[in-house]
Parts: structure tokens; C-alpha cells; sequence
């Protein structure tokens, strides 16, 4: 996305589902911290993983990177001048 460009309505869907993503890995990882042993749980986890992963590819082929530091790679050019930042909206 170009500076000061507005977002569309798919930017906040994706980000959305980001987010509830997000919170439901971190509750089962806890959940998993002290039940290892619950195959349902990590299978679960598993799944919710790969859609982060789905939903995460989908957000920066469309809008850029979503972390720095070499999770996510940048097109050309350097996407990281680009607002708003995920985390800024």
C-alpha cells in the first residue's frame, strides 16, 4: 500500500482475522503448556496455525510486510516506508 493511501475494507477483514487468529494460538499454547499431551488440542493448534499462515501470505501480497527483522520479506521497492502500519490502524 502506498503512503497515505486509505485502506480498503479487505485490508481490515484480513487483519481482522489476523488478530482472532492470533488470540486463539496464544490461548491454546497455554492450554497446550500444561496439557501436552492432548492430541485434539494440538492438532487444533495446527490448523489454526496454517490458516495464520494462509491468511498472513494473502495480507502481504496485497499490502506488505506484516513483521520486520526477516519474518516477512519486502517487494521492491523497500515496503516498510509504506503507512498505515498494521499496527497503526
Amino acid at each position: 500500500m502506498s503512503a497515505g493511501k486509505k485502506p480498503d475494507e479487505a485490508y481490515y477483514q484480513l487483519l481482522t482475522e489476523l488478530q482472532q487468529l492470533d488470540f486463539v494460538l496464544v490461548e491454546l499454547t497455554l492450554y497446550l503448556d500444561t496439557h501436552p499431551y492432548d492430541m485434539q488440542a494440538v492438532q487444533q493448534f495446527n490448523q489454526f496455525a496454517q490458516r495464520r499462515q494462509q491468511v498472513a501470505q494473502v495480507y502481504e501480497s496485497r499490502y506488505g510486510p506484516l513483521l520486520q527483522f526477516g519474518h516477512s520479506f519486502s517487494r521492491y521497492p523497500w515496503d516498510w516506508a509504506n503507512t498505515p502500519w498494521p499496527w497503526q490502524v
